[in-house]
């Protein structure tokens, strides 16, 4: 049973959980400035970015693309200046400025492929020990990258620097995204259980479980460290935003359908989700801790589910593809996913026009 809008920000507010307001479209200048079409075979998952050297990192299925970013007004292909490949189940990337390495996780192989981003040049591959890697994060307090393994509820712990497996921190479910806090806090959701877990990355230990109330499978997540708001976002077009000092649900954000990516921006103090079955990029303004507006709904393309954000110019880009026709479900696939489209794949870049 779905309740109305009006009805949920009533019950909300007698919850003592803060409310959203909502603006039209004409509040904000959102949209699609330009699409990059890359083209090539197989899926993809997440993309990060490396803002000091303004490389944009694709993750694609056997291989990522790494592209200039302060290029890509042009010509997309002509700003691809590099492959990492011989991977196998990309999901994602995660890099560790301060220790001049990149880490991708192979979700088919068990493993961590470990490279230089300046060379792009592979160095190590670290297995994993536990089934699915999928989200990746580098965390900076304890020097340690951690996959977040979706096959076995649990999270693999490597030493960032010489790459050795420390060990591995049991989950109470299926694990989704990942963020840090820089100050010893690692937080990931829990899609399976609609929970968020604090996690000790010294101890290697679950620190606290919360739930996230009126959230049904929770995927990608992003933080407000200076204010210590997680924002997660849920399959039932809700973004939660929860304390990070205590767990406490602080609002319930409406947003489009499908999402799998959030980012935040602070500088601009905007919060985003890319909503692949809506099409849509949910646009959020964090008035303050407690406050927040949705700017708009800006239109961008199905399948439009994963995005990185530029933190010097606010751009956020999103990774996208048309699709065939879905195969016939046997018993040894009963969900088959449909083909990409050859030639489809595509990079869409979002920016507010009006800040220009």
């Amino acid at each position: 049973m779905h309740k109305s809008l009006a009805a949920r920000v009533t019950a909300l507010a007698l919850a003592g959980v803060a409310t959203v307001a909502s603006a039209g479209p004409a509040d904000s200048g959102w949209r699609v400035v330009d699409r990059h079409a890359l083209g090539g075979e197989g899926g993809w998952d997440y993309l990060a970015i490396d803002q000091p050297a303004q490389r944009l990192y694709v993750s694609r299925s056997d291989r990522v693309l790494v592209l200039d970013v302060a290029r890509m007004p042009s010509m997309a292909k002509s700003s691809v200046v590099g492959v990492i490949d011989g991977l196998s189940g990309v999901h994602g990337i995660a890099l560790a400025g301060d220790l001049h390495r990149g880490f991708v996780s192979n979700g088919h192989a068990n493993t961590v492929t470990v490279f230089d981003p300046a060379t792009l040049k592979v160095v190590q591959t670290i297995g994993v020990g536990a089934k699915d890697p999928d989200a990746i994060l580098y965390d900076p307090f304890s020097r340690r990258v951690f996959t977040f393994n979706g096959d076995s509820n649990d999270a693999s712990v490597l030493d960032a620097k010489t790459g050795k497996l420390l060990g591995h921190v049991a989950l109470p479910g299926r694990p989704e995204f990942a963020v840090s806090d820089g100050h010893g806090h690692v937080f990931d959701n829990i899609e399976s259980r609609n929970e968020l877990v604090e996690i000790d990355p010294v101890a290697m230990r679950v620190a606290a479980t919360w739930p996230l109330k009126d959230c049904d499978s929770p995927s990608g997540l992003a933080i407000d460290v200076a204010h210590h708001r997680l924002f997660s976002v849920c399959q039932n077009k809700v973004m939660a935003v929860t304390d990070a000092g205590n767990g406490k649900a602080v609002a319930s954000v409406p947003i489009g359908e499908g999402p799998d990516a959030a980012r935040f921006d602070p500088q601009r103090q905007l919060v985003f989700s890319s909503n692949g079955r809506s099409g849509t990029l949910t646009v959020v303004r964090e008035a303050s801790p407690d406050h927040y507006t949705v700017l708009q709904n800006v239109s961008t393309q199905k399948s439009a589910r994963t995005m990185a954000l530029d933190d010097a110019s606010g751009r956020i880009f999103l990774s996208a593809a048309e699709f065939g026709v879905r195969p016939e479900p046997t018993a040894a696939h009963p969900h088959p996913r449909p083909s990409v489209k050859p030639g489809s794949f595509t990079i869409l870049e979002v920016a507010d026009t009006a800040a220009h």
